[in-house]
């Protein structure tokens, strides 16, 4: 069994890996752009079968030259929210995807995909549905684009396609292997920064109709990520698009006061409540950027109808738990 993982080096990409990896799987072909040669960290450690950079990989596989490939984890695109160059976003995140699939369909391979929540921008309801996706950035739109594309090419319901094809609208992941998104890591990585080099968590202000650290975002650990993309690995005949989040709204204020807490705990300190850990200035609140007025999601939360419908029931870490987790991991690897 040949299985490709494109944006292999990244933080999904790789986490993946190293879930089939503890399967024992190691036939897997390795897919990414090693530009910045400080992600090869992330796969310093996992067992790979061979490692192709992408340009190259996308024009071979394209003509049949890996033989029979199983299944490809599509994780690899430019995920930076921030990027407005929309002629690089489209021919990175839609161009490639489209012309992956064809030869995906063609060859018979399955196709697991990254989408985004991002596709949902300003909506207040988060269902799988055209009418609820209005992206506010051309991130955003580059993956709203392929989803609608591939809505085109096998119906709305994924019904009309004899070979796997399933998307995954990441909401907010979390968790280790992150490191090298710079600005584009997890709201997490960046506070465990913040606490290791200030002492303390930095979190907007009121803004959006939302009170000091109350805008509230879907936040899921990336062990729960692996987790979907492996039992849709494992049941082949799953096909559609799915949100994969926690189902659960939490505030980055929970996000900040578990970050605190867990680095308390790791010195035997006591947890404490919000409201202390905001007087002790532990937590701090600052002006909201002007650059992200207009273009920030206040809210979000993965409806899981269609995930759990299409039969997973894969329980998901709350903040509490998973940044628990995410630390005691980053302190192992210090």
């Amino acid at each position: 069994m040949s299985i490709v993982v494109t944006g292999a080096a990244g933080f999904i990409g790789s986490n993946i890996i190293r879930g089939l990896n503890s399967r024992g799987i190691t036939d897997i072909i390795a897919v990414d752009d090693l530009s910045d040669g400080d992600k090869f960290r992330n796969l310093v450690d996992l067992q790979i079968a061979d490692y192709i950079d992408h340009p190259e990989f996308y024009i071979r596989f394209a003509d049949g030259d890996y033989g029979a490939i199983d299944c490809v984890f599509h994780e690899g695109a430019c995920s930076d929210t921030m990027e407005t160059d929309g002629r690089y976003m489209i021919a990175n995140n839609f161009e490639v995807s489209k012309a992956l699939f064809l030869a995906c369909q063609g060859q018979g391979a399955r196709l697991l995909y990254a989408s985004s929540a991002a596709t949902y921008g300003g909506s207040e309801t988060f269902i799988e549905r055209p009418e609820f996706e209005c992206p506010l950035n051309v991130y955003g739109y580059s993956k709203l684009l392929f989803d609608q594309w591939v809505r085109r090419q096998i119906g709305m319901g994924f019904d009309q396609t004899r070979t796997q094809v399933a998307g995954f609208r990441y909401f907010n992941v979390y968790g280790l292997h992150e490191q090298h998104k710079g600005r584009m890591a997890s709201v997490a990585f960046h506070q465990h920064q913040q606490f290791l080099n200030e002492g303390r968590v930095k979190l907007f202000g009121e803004y959006g109709g939302y009170a000091a650290g109350e805008q509230k975002r879907d936040f899921v650990f990336v062990d729960d990520v692996v987790a979907v993309n492996l039992w849709f690995f494992d049941h082949p005949q799953a096909c559609g698009l799915f949100n994969l989040g926690s189902g659960r709204a939490q505030p980055f204020n929970d996000v900040a006061l578990a970050m605190v807490n867990s680095h308390r705990a790791a010195l035997g300190e006591a947890a404490l409540g919000l409201a202390q850990a905001v007087q002790d200035g532990l937590i701090e609140y600052i002006g909201f950027p002007d650059a992200l007025r207009g273009h920030y999601q206040c809210f979000t939360q993965a409806d899981l109808g269609a995930l759990r419908a299409a039969g997973c029931d894969h329980a998901f870490a709350d903040v509490a738990t998973g940044v628990r987790r995410y630390i005691q991991g980053l302190s192992a690897k210090a």
